[in-house]
């Protein structure tokens, strides 16, 4: 049980408005690596299951066990074995359009990689916090949803709570790209293979072999399957082909300069 903590937070309401979500899940997160998993999974399916019977505690026997297994296999989208972000939303009857800045706005991480071009306008390899409400205005336009300034303020400030994970007040793209459904983030797929400069700078410089500054996309593809082969990670013929679109989406002309690859394939953005 959770010790001596306050009783979590509204998860008897029947809608929870984007702060209420934010709570619930620091509440749960409670080491804040951005997941709830083991212990803080177990605390937190129990305290559900008893708000939703408002009828005191569940005995922990082999149904709870059964019942948590059920749980995860509906929500547990990716099978990690631990609830993220995304997949709360899903659980929790939060308020429709809050819902919508993690699911309607990207159909594909190309989409995605496009979105950020345009917002990360100073290319900096960030969303500040004036570009990410931008982002989340267009967003509920493009889904017809009417919203107010209060409640634009209010999504992009719980946003930034959510995934700014060091507290600088913007969002990188690996903490941004956390929205995107988990089956297309192909970010993801490049976790354990992230880049030092040095080891960027070295890779570029190989298939750069004119030294213009810019590759093209067939250099990107033989660049993502030696990093694949490197790194021993299995890699379809058709995830390559739809990583190397969702790359591209950040060229210009066909052109994929140095700066962009790297805040994909190094864990910190160019200074």
């Amino acid at each position: 049980m959770a010790g001596p903590q306050q009783q979590p937070p509204y998860l008897h309401l029947a809608e929870l408005t984007a702060s209420q979500f934010l709570e619930i899940w620091k509440h749960f997160d409670a080491d804040g690596n951005g997941y709830i998993e083991g212990k803080e999974l177990e605390n937190f399916f129990q305290e559900l299951e008893k708000a939703r019977k408002g009828s005191g505690m569940m005995s922990k026997s082999d149904n709870f066990g059964e019942k948590m297994k059920e749980f995860m296999q509906k929500y547990d989208k990716n099978s990690d074995g631990k609830i993220e972000m995304a997949e709360l939303a899903q659980i929790l009857p939060t308020e429709e359009n809050f819902l919508l800045c993690f699911r309607q706005h990207v159909g594909s991480s190309t989409e995605f990689m496009e979105a950020w071009r345009k917002y990360d306008t100073d290319r900096s390899g960030y969303i500040e916090a004036n570009e990410l409400k931008g982002f989340l205005s267009d967003l509920l336009k493009k889904a017809n949803r009417p919203h107010d300034e209060p409640k634009l303020q209010e999504y992009t400030q719980t946003i930034l709570r959510m995934f700014d994970l060091n507290g600088d007040g913007k969002l990188g793209l690996s903490e941004m790209s956390r929205l995107l459904p988990v089956q297309e983030n192909f970010l993801l797929k490049f976790q354990g293979m992230k880049l030092t400069s040095e080891e960027f700078n070295a890779i570029f410089t190989f298939y750069d072999k004119d030294g213009s500054g810019y590759i093209d996309e067939n250099e990107l593809d033989a660049l993502l399957k030696d990093l694949y082969e490197k790194n021993k990670k299995e890699m379809n013929i058709q995830q390559l082909t739809n990583y190397r679109k969702s790359v591209m989406s950040l060229a210009e002309a066909g052109k994929l300069y140095r700066k962009d690859l790297e805040i994909v394939l190094c864990s910190e953005p160019p200074v």
